[in-house]
């Protein structure tokens, strides 16, 4: 076997895994929302997981990928690759299109997992899938296209999302936002009198496993993000990512601690999340002290990003927001500040950030990027709700939400507290 053949046999087998890694992640966001909304909506989440999944993959494989990272119109769109066919060959990698397809799929589902957080228990599930497949097909791909695409206009300028802090998580988080301001909160969650009231977590054990998975996939996230199993960078970043991570969630920990005079479970799965939020864009760039700052400051902001929300009187059930895009744009601004020269030139980017002598280039081109990304998440998930309502509506009725989604929408329950195949009445005679 040529060396050449190795390498890309060993390069598709890193890139498959990884991939898998990053879709096994939707099943931490399934259990991660499902514990933290209501016992009577844990149904409901899963059914827009599977929505995701699903119509995120179709859509994406018939024309968004296409528009992402298809031959490049003026800088702004893709006009090849669909159905991955046509012209592909300004696509160079050592793995075949067909491997690339699976894990840019992954990260798109990614980012309508994203939203569905920020919407639960209250959007009606028909306007959730007409959703998805704006985000999938048209709102992520464009963006993507700009920073990631070869032409891309804001990847000619210089901006640097290594793994997607900007084009995933500030922009889904942005779109998030969005959607819990135009859908409007839970029916209680807010008092007349402009009280804030406590909508506990079904399960938290259960929103820990979920944060669990997804630390788990984070890992193919980021250093999957390389597209070579032999990248002599993978270990850097897999260190910077553990690192980012560990700092949010012990951030969150001391930070409520003193806050709240205890310590948040919610907020700690959260900050966790945050600190992985913050750390994707950089994780190629950064030293590890740069990783663990990021990801402490990311906890903290999450943690003053959820308060302003309900001070705002906007409902977001898992942090959303607060979560991908407080922590997305933090960490996108990060890399103008951090990025070294030597880890830069390693993953072949020419700029570097402001406290290693890079000027303000790059910062400057980061906040550009993030500024756009953001409002275009925002400006477009508000239009494609708005026609929505046009023809259906985006919220379940009243009846449907005091019941339950699971019910009320999907006619089934979560849990079953049903007596099945006992007969109570026989064993309480105490025949055999």
């Amino acid at each position: 076997m040529e060396l050449s053949e190795l390498s890309r046999g060993l390069d598709t087998i890193w890139v498959v895994l990884t991939a898998a890694m990053i879709l096994l992640m939707e099943g931490g966001f399934a259990l991660l929302e499902a514990g933290f909304v209501r016992q009577k909506n844990a149904v409901s989440i899963i059914m827009k997981v599977f929505v995701d999944i699903a119509f995120g993959a179709l859509v994406f494989y018939f024309f968004g990928f296409a528009i992402m990272y298809g031959k490049d119109v003026g800088g702004l769109l893709g006009t090849s690759g669909f159905l991955l066919s046509g012209d592909l060959s300004h696509i160079v990698l050592n793995i075949s299109h067909e491997t690339y397809w699976l894990f840019q799929c992954a990260f798109v589902i990614a980012v309508i997992s994203i939203v569905s957080g920020a919407v639960a228990e209250r959007i009606h599930f028909r306007a959730y899938i007409l959703l998805t497949i704006a985000m999938t097909g048209l709102i992520y791909p464009l963006a993507g296209h700009w920073v990631w695409s070869t032409g891309g206009w804001l990847g000619k300028l210089g901006m640097i999302d290594f793994a997607g802090s900007a084009v995933i998580h500030a922009l889904g988080g942005f779109a998030a936002l969005a959607a819990a301001i135009f859908v409007g909160p839970r029916i209680g969650k807010f008092s007349p009198d402009g009280k804030v009231n406590i909508v506990s977590p079904s399960n938290l054990p259960l929103a820990s496993v979920g944060a669990f998975i997804l630390w788990f996939g984070w890992f193919g996230f980021n250093a999957g993000s390389t597209l070579s199993a032999t990248n002599t960078s993978i270990g850097h970043i897999a260190v910077t990512t553990m690192l980012s991570a560990a700092a949010g969630g012990a951030t969150c920990i001391l930070f409520t601690m003193f806050r709240y005079k205890k310590a948040d479970p919610p907020m700690v799965i959260n900050g966790s999340l945050a600190g992985l939020v913050g750390i994707t864009a950089g994780c190629a760039f950064v030293s590890d002290g740069a990783a663990i700052f990021i990801g402490a400051l990311c906890g903290i902001m999450m943690v003053l990003a959820t308060e302003y929300m309900e001070s705002k009187k906007i409902d977001d059930p898992v942090g959303a927001f607060a979560v991908h895009g407080i922590s997305g744009s933090i960490g996108t601004l990060a890399l103008g500040l951090f990025a070294k020269p030597e880890l830069a030139s390693e993953v072949g980017q020419g700029y570097y950030g402001l406290f290693y002598g890079g000027g303000l280039h790059l910062l400057g081109v980061q906040a550009l990027g993030l500024i756009t990304v953001s409002a275009w998440g925002f400006a477009l998930t508000w239009v494609v709700l708005w026609l929505i309502r046009k023809i259906m509506p985006v919220r379940v009725s009243k009846d449907e939400e005091l019941i339950g989604l699971d019910v009320g929408i999907h006619g089934v329950p979560a849990y079953s507290y049903d007596t099945d195949f006992l007969d109570v009445d026989h064993l309480k005679s105490g025949n055999s």
